[in-house]
């Protein structure tokens, strides 16, 4: 049972950390299409007098 986590364990990190090369940036074309994600996050406490 210990084999098989630790076998998934360094499988989710091996996945999870470039292993197939370093990273790439977008090709120009890519960069063209005109589409733009922006936005703002917030996260707090909100108190009401209620």
């Amino acid at each position: 049972m210990f084999r098989r986590l630790a076998l998934m364990a360094c499988v989710a990190l091996l996945s999870a950390c470039g292993a197939d090369g370093p990273p790439e940036p977008p090709s120009r074309s890519a960069q063209k299409d005109g589409l733009r994600v922006s936005g703002e996050a917030r996260i707090g406490i909100v108190t009401s007098p209620y």
